[in-house]
C-alpha cells in the first residue's frame, strides 16, 4: 500500500483528502504544518507527499526545497487553492500542481499519475 503524507494547516483538507485517498487504497497521513512534515518524513518514508503552499511558519515552497534537497526521488503535489503559485518559477521542482476544490477528480487523476512514474 502507497503511503501518502498530506501536509495542509487546514483541517477539513486533511479529512476531504484522507476519504478520498483511503477510498483509493492508499495509506494517508498527517501533517499540520512544515516543520512537522520535515520532521515525520525520515521516520515515514512516504511514496508521496501533498504539500500545501501558504502555511504559518515554514511554507510549502521552502519545504519543497528542503525535501528535495534531501530525497530528490521524493515526489512532492503542491495544493493550492492560488492557481498563480502554478506559473511560480519556485514551485517548478514539484512533481505536479494541483488546484484545491470540491472536484477532487485533478487530486485522484494527479495522484495515481504520479506514483505511476
Amino acid at each position: 500500500m502507497k503511503k501518502i503524507l498530506v501536509v495542509d494547516d487546514e483541517e477539513s483538507i486533511h479529512l476531504l483528502f484522507r476519504d478520498e485517498l483511503e477510498n483509493e487504497g492508499y495509506e494517508v497521513h498527517s501533517a499540520m504544518n512544515g516543520e512537522e512534515a520535515l520532521r515525520l518524513v525520515p521516520a515515514l518514508n512516504p511514496d508521496l507527499i501533498i504539500l500545501d503552499i501558504q502555511m504559518p511558519g515554514i511554507n510549502g515552497i521552502e519545504v519543497l526545497r528542503k525535501l528535495k534537497e534531501d530525497n530528490s526521488n521524493l515526489p512532492v503535489i503542491l495544493s493550492s487553492a492560488y492557481q498563480e503559485y502554478k506559473q511560480d518559477l519556485s514551485s517548478w521542482a514539484c512533481d505536479a500542481f494541483v488546484v484545491k476544490s470540491a472536484d477532487l477528480d485533478e487530486l485522484r487523476e494527479t495522484v495515481a499519475r504520479v506514483l505511476k512514474k
